[in-house]
């Protein structure tokens, strides 16, 4: 496993949609060891492929001793609202209050790319749409001046 650099705003890395995965292989499998690597060092709960300069549609999330990795996640289901402060490796030392659902259930592959699902609440589903809203591009700020 290695560090890697994170990419902070206004990188425009950041703004760009990621592509989907379709090699499940070994490089892979290193890279998502090394965004939890790196994402720990960093004292994060979550790191998204564009925040080390891969542009493909992978992140993970970790809270306490939850641990998941995503490739290729959609959310295909949000209930009920939250609104809370958030901030982002990307964005050192700055922080915005952002709404965000309750409830989120997403369905992503895994490092072999066998197809899951899983369904999260609070802080653990702000994290899951924040992770997810960096493969399209979209920074947390984004979604304060939108209100969303």
């Amino acid at each position: 496993m290695a560090l890697r650099d994170i990419v902070t705003d206004p990188n425009p890395t950041l703004r760009k949609k990621c592509r989907e995965v379709e090699i499940f292989d070994e490089k892979l499998g290193r890279l998502l060891d090394d965004m939890r690597e790196t994402m720990n060092a960093a004292d994060g709960v979550g790191l998204a492929a564009p925040q080390v300069g891969i542009l493909r549609r992978i992140a993970v999330v970790e809270v306490d001793d939850f641990y998941i990795e995503f490739v290729n996640p959609v959310i295909v289901k949000k209930k009920g609202e939250q609104d809370g402060p958030e901030g982002c490796l990307s964005i050192p030392g700055k922080s915005m209050d952002v709404k965000r659902p309750n409830k989120v259930t997403v369905e992503y592959q895994d490092r072999y790319g066998k197809h899951m699902s899983v369904t999260a609440e609070g802080f653990i589903a702000r994290a899951f749409c924040h992770e997810i809203d960096h493969l399209d591009g979209i920074l947390y700020y984004d979604r304060a001046k939108e209100g969303r």
